[in-house]
């Protein structure tokens, strides 16, 4: 057996192990991701503060003030439309099942012969916003569990001006991992800082537009858009399709298509032209690496691991792109076609060694 073949069997065995404890400790593991995801948007604005002099206790105080602030009003605009939605749930089913009876009745009359018991058992609408209810109804007991969060927020960021120093004493200043892990920090930073702004923008424009053409709970829609939108690809596709199919029951098709127009100019507007000016292209998933990733850690962690899914992956990335033993996995992660990253590395490998390269690159 090849020594290869021997390093992947004791791999493979912990990975399993270790995704076998994830799933088991879920409901401990959960809350702590939610609370390292806010710590790690929070941290630029509670730096940026101490670097105005002010001292780390009340940085990290005045930080948390502003996210206790909008956690606790998202939590009460949120918790109330998650409830009147789940409450007017069965009379949307309703309107929903009767407009798919009509519709295969229509395609009938036009000489289809549809199964309309068959087509309802693969294909049922009203299951779907019964799935929305139930996630939305998940993540609101989440986000109720408010002051778990917030104490484990806190600690992280007063950890976050001692963590540096105490790597560095623990393993010394000039260990060969900290160009690694400060590349891995740097990059997550980045990352997370442009995916909140453009997934805001994203959220609070999505819930503008619903409100204006009367679809009920604008805002709880313009918070799902706001996280989905950090899975790239898929996220606004499946932030859409409840919003618009509450506007079908209760607007009508004309209000349909209008949220339809609206989903899709916002999200080509904001995801095909501001975010790749912003984000670039070192940090793209693949489409099917967003996808598995969605599914497994929705699988693990729940719809929070849903709603995290890329973020997770995309810190992984970073991490494995980090070393150069798993920089081969970190490729495969990549969006990047084999032709773009050869003719990259062949670029950046030139500018290093010809000088009139170099002079050109810069």
């Amino acid at each position: 057996m090849s020594k290869t073949k021997k390093q992947f069997l004791p791999t493979a065995a912990a990975f399993v192990i270790v995704i076998a404890g994830l799933k088991a400790s879920a409901s401990v593991l959960t809350p702590f991701l939610l609370s390292s995801f806010i710590a790690i948007i929070c941290t630029p604005a509670m730096f940026w503060l101490h670097r105005r002099g002010i001292h780390s206790s009340i940085a990290v105080m005045l930080t948390i003030f502003g996210v206790l602030v909008m956690g606790l009003t998202l939590v009460i605009i949120v918790g109330a439309s998650i409830e009147g939605f789940t409450q007017s749930m069965p009379l949307y089913k309703e309107r929903l099942g009767l407009m798919t009876s009509e519709l295969f009745m229509w395609l009938e009359t036009r000489g289809f012969n549809v199964s309309i018991q068959l087509l309802k058992q693969y294909l049922d609408p009203t299951e779907i916003l019964q799935f929305a209810a139930t996630t939305l109804s998940s993540l609101g007991g989440m986000l109720t569990n408010t002051f778990l969060i917030l104490f484990t927020v806190i600690f992280i960021l007063f950890e976050a001006f001692d963590l540096p120093g105490k790597m560095k004493l623990a393993l010394g200043s000039r260990h060969k991992s900290f160009p690694h892990f400060d590349a891995f920090i740097d990059g997550v930073k980045q990352y997370l800082a442009i995916k909140t702004s453009t997934s805001l923008v994203t959220g609070v424009v999505v819930a503008a537009f619903l409100y204006l053409i009367g679809v009920d709970f604008p805002v709880l829609w313009g918070v799902v858009s706001f996280l989905l939108n950090f899975v790239p690809n898929i996220g606004s596709i499946i932030a859409a399709v409840p919003a618009v199919l509450l506007a079908l029951v209760q607007l009508g098709p004309e209000s349909a298509i209008y949220a339809v127009l609206g989903y899709v100019i916002v999200n080509v507007a904001i995801g095909s032209v501001v975010e790749p000016k912003l984000m670039g292209k070192g940090l793209g998933l693949s489409t099917l690496v967003v996808f598995l990733s969605l599914i497994f850690w929705g699988w693990v962690f729940g719809p929070v691991g849903m709603f995290l899914s890329v973020p997770i992956t995309m810190i992984v990335k970073i991490a494995l792109e980090s070393s150069e033993e798993t920089r081969w996995i970190a490729i495969l992660l990549d969006s990047e076609t084999a032709d773009e990253r050869g003719e990259r590395f062949f670029f950046k490998r030139a500018a290093t060694t010809d000088p009139l390269i170099g002079r050109q690159d810069k």
